[in-house]
C-alpha cells in the first residue's frame, strides 16, 4: 500500500452521481430554445469541464450566439432540480468513513455553491476540510496551479498527495502537479480514455481504495 497524508476527490461521478439530473436540465435548456434533445451518453460525455464548456458542447453549432441564454435557462432549472435525482456513488461514504483519519478535500469543475449544496444535500460536507470549485480560485483541473494551492496550504509533498477521480482532467491534473493518480472507471467519465491516460492507480469499485492508499 501508498502511504499518502493529503485525499483529493473529484465530485461529480466519483462522490456523487449527478449524471441523470445533469442529462435533465440540459435537455429542459435545448427543449426551452426549441432545439432537440440529446441523448442521455452523449450529454454525459460532455461533463467534466464545468457548466459552460456542457453547455457549449451540448448546442454545438448554435452555441456561439446562444450560450449567454442557455447558460441562464440552465442555471435556474439546475439550481432547483441538482437533487431530483443525485445519490452518492456506491461505497463513497464507506471510503470517506475508513479515511477519516486523512485530509481530504473535493476539487471540482464544478461551481463552488453548487457543489456546496450537493453535499450538504448527501450529508458528506463534514468529512471534508474545503472544497474546491471551479470559481474558488483563479485555476481549473487540469491546470496544476489548482493542486499546488493544495499542496502548499496544507504542506503536504506530492508524493504523499492522490487524486481521485472518474474524468480525464483528474488524472492530468495529477499527473501535471506531480501528485498520484487514481482513476475510477465506474463513474461519469470515458473508461477508455482514462485506461489511455495510464494513471498510477485504477479501481472499478471505490472500496478498492482501501488496499490501495493506508
Amino acid at each position: 500500500m501508498t502511504k499518502v497524508d493529503l485525499m483529493i476527490f473529484d465530485f461529480d461521478g466519483t462522490i456523487a452521481d449527478t449524471g441523470a439530473d445533469l442529462v435533465s436540465s440540459v435537455n429542459h435548456t435545448l427543449t426551452s430554445m426549441r432545439l432537440d434533445p440529446k441523448p442521455a451518453e452523449e450529454i454525459i460525455s460532455f461533463v467534466g469541464d464545468g457548466i459552460k464548456i456542457l453547455i457549449e458542447r451540448s448546442l454545438g453549432e448554435k452555441s456561439g450566439n446562444r450560450l449567454e441564454e442557455a447558460m441562464n435557462i440552465f442555471s435556474v432549472y439546475y439550481e432547483k432540480h441538482m437533487m431530483d435525482q443525485t445519490v452518492l456513488c456506491p461505497q463513497i461514504e464507506n471510503v470517506l468513513k475508513y479515511f477519516s483519519h486523512k485530509m481530504k478535500v473535493i476539487l471540482t469543475n464544478k461551481r463552488y455553491d453548487l457543489t456546496v449544496a450537493i453535499a450538504r444535500g448527501l450529508h458528506i460536507d463534514r468529512y471534508f476540510m474545503e472544497i474546491v470549485g471551479a470559481d474558488s480560485t483563479p485555476f481549473q483541473k487540469p491546470d496544476q496551479r489548482v493542486v499546488e494551492y493544495l499542496l502548499e496550504k496544507y504542506n503536504v509533498a506530492p508524493q504523499k498527495a492522490v487524486m481521485i477521480g472518474d474524468g480525464v482532467n483528474d488524472v492530468a491534473v495529477a499527473k501535471n502537479a506531480g501528485i498520484l493518480s487514481c482513476a475510477y472507471l465506474s463513474g461519469l467519465g470515458n473508461k477508455k480514455k482514462l485506461l489511455a491516460m495510464e494513471a498510477d492507480f485504477y479501481c472499478e469499485d471505490l472500496l478498492e481504495i482501501h488496499s490501495l492508499f493506508q
